[in-house]
Formats: C-alpha cells, structure tokens, sequence
C-alpha cells in the first residue's frame, strides 16, 4: 500500500496540469474538483502513488499537456467567483 500520492489538476480546456504536492490522504482535493467539474468547469485531476520512479515532481508527465505553474491558485479563484455569483443569484430571488 502506498502512503503518499500526487496531487495533479488538469484544466482539459487549455491541455495545462499543475503537480500541487504529495499527501497521504485526497479527499479534499478530489471533492474540490468534483465540485468545480459541477459547477461546468472543464477540469480534472490524478492522484497517482508516489514511487521511486516518481519521487520528484520534474519526473511526472502527462502526455498532450503543458506544465502550467499557478494552475491549481487559477482555477481556485475561478471556483470561488463562480460560486459567488451563484449565492448572489440566490439572494437576488
């Protein structure tokens, strides 16, 4: 069993990924993206183990995509300003 996974987000629109880190547990990064793929966002991510052949995040490739530094802060910020104009839809009604 692994101890330790990748943290990889992918915004499919523009073929980018950003590698976040390494954590023993994604729950909160999977449920992030869910949440933004929910919300129309054309993103996705990989949690892949971390191995020896993977022990720094140069080494991880993603065929077709381009490494996009801030990424992961980009789409962060497009989530929270889209989930923002839709709590003021609701207290428009």
């Amino acid at each position: 069993m692994f101890s330790n996974y990748w943290q990889i987000i992918r915004d499919d629109s523009k073929k980018t990924f950003e590698v976040c880190g390494q954590t023993g547990n994604t729950n909160w990064f999977t449920n992030t993206t869910v949440g933004m793929q929910k919300l129309g966002m054309n993103v996705s991510c990989m949690t892949p183990p971390v191995t020896n052949k993977t022990s720094s995040k140069e080494y991880l490739k993603i065929v077709g995509y381009t490494v996009e530094v801030g990424l992961h802060d980009r789409l962060m910020k497009e989530y929270r300003d889209i989930m923002m104009k839709s709590v003021d839809e609701w207290s428009d009604d």
